[in-house]
C-alpha cells in the first residue's frame, strides 16, 4: 500500500459558522496528513477556507493506486461534511488531486 495526500477542493455555498468548520476539521482529523512524515515535510493544513467560500481538504489515505486513493479521500470528505451537518448542495466538492505520494521506499 502507498500513502497518498489527496487535495479535495470544494465551495461553501452558504455561510458556514466557525463552529461547523471546527467540527468538520475534528471529523477529518484521523486523515490529517500532518500526523505523518509526508504531511509534516510538506507542511500541509487539513482544512483551508478562503474568503470567497472555496476550501481545500488535504487528506492522507493509504491505497493500492491513485484512483483508489482519490476515491477514498472523496468518501472521507463527503462523510465528514455530512456528519458536520453540511448538505452536499451546500458544499459541493471538486475533482480530487494527488498532493503527495510516499511509497515507503
Amino acid at each position: 500500500m502507498t500513502a497518498y495526500v489527496i487535495t479535495v477542493p470544494g465551495t461553501f455555498l452558504t455561510d458556514v459558522p466557525a463552529a461547523v468548520r471546527e467540527e468538520l476539521a475534528q471529523r477529518l482529523r484521523p486523515a490529517d496528513p500532518v500526523l505523518s512524515d509526508l504531511g509534516q515535510a510538506q507542511e500541509l493544513d487539513l482544512l483551508t477556507v478562503n474568503e470567497d467560500g472555496t476550501f481545500c481538504l488535504r487528506l492522507e489515505v493509504e491505497a493500492a493506486d491513485q484512483a483508489h486513493a482519490e476515491a477514498a479521500a472523496v468518501r472521507i470528505a463527503e462523510s465528514a461534511l455530512a456528519d458536520a451537518g453540511l448538505a452536499e448542495r451546500d458544499a459541493p466538492l471538486g475533482p480530487p488531486a494527488v498532493t503527495g505520494i510516499d511509497s515507503g521506499g
